[in-house]
């Protein structure tokens, strides 16, 4: 399971996120200070920091910005009884990925760690597919082309042929896809997962003799070069 640092002076707050994310099977190191929490994340590997803003040595914010010039590129959560929104702006502009505010229920923090760490897992490997049935990604100007041909992708269908890319040749289901591109979890009453699908289809496959995204009745859906149009 992934290991998380939280960066906390309130030892009441502290151990009670550990005891939280302890029983969810998640192993916790606490720092009290900034620097000491920055020496942590220096020294050994988190999948995603917990930081509180107001440290009693060094802000928050600042230990953002140091981590983010040291180039330590873990997820960053800020924690803050600071919940205005010119403090998340200045979070956020320090490099944190999300923020939530003081007092907070367990159960959001959970579900934000969640969300964070699946974006982790859908970035993995993104380089190691990013050519296939002649579709090639371009990570760093985030487009894509099939047969040379350029596809004008929108945001979202980029994320959702990077996800199919890197799953080529297996059966997604819907939720899963939801899961992974929206970080949402999927409900069965919308058609968003379909409707971004079929706008997809309509760029990959359209002007090709041969479609690689296919329906898997029951299942969801998949990317494979070779097999008849569902």
């Amino acid at each position: 399971m992934a290991n998380i640092l939280v960066i906390e002076d309130d030892s009441r707050v502290a151990s009670f996120i550990e005891k939280g994310l302890s029983e969810h099977s998640y192993t916790v190191t606490v720092a009290e200070k900034g620097f000491i929490g920055i020496d942590e994340a220096m020294s050994f590997t988190y999948d995603l920091i917990i930081l509180d803003i107001m440290l009693p040595d060094i802000s928050g914010v600042e230990v953002c910005k140091v981590l983010r010039m040291r180039k330590v590129i873990t997820p960053i959560l800020i924690l803050s009884a600071l919940d205005n929104s010119e403090e998340k702006v200045e979070g956020l502009r320090a490099g944190a990925d999300d923020y939530l505010g003081k007092p907070f229920l367990f159960e959001e923090l959970l579900a934000r760690i969640q969300a964070q760490l699946r974006r982790i897992e859908f970035n993995k490997g993104i380089t190691e597919f990013q050519s296939y049935a002649g579709v090639e990604i371009n990570v760093d100007e985030q487009s894509a082309t099939r047969d040379g041909k350029e596809l004008d992708l929108s945001p979202l269908e980029y994320k959702l042929l990077l996800y199919f890319m890197r799953n080529r040749e297996k059966a997604l289901s819907r939720t899963l896809i939801a899961q992974a591109v929206w970080n949402i979890d999927f409900d069965s009453t919308t058609n968003t997962v379909d409707v971004y699908i079929n706008f997809l289809r309509k760029k990959l496959d359209k002007e090709f003799p041969r479609p690689l995204i296919h329906t898997i009745k029951g299942t969801g859906y998949m990317l494979k070069q070779k097999g008849d149009e569902s």
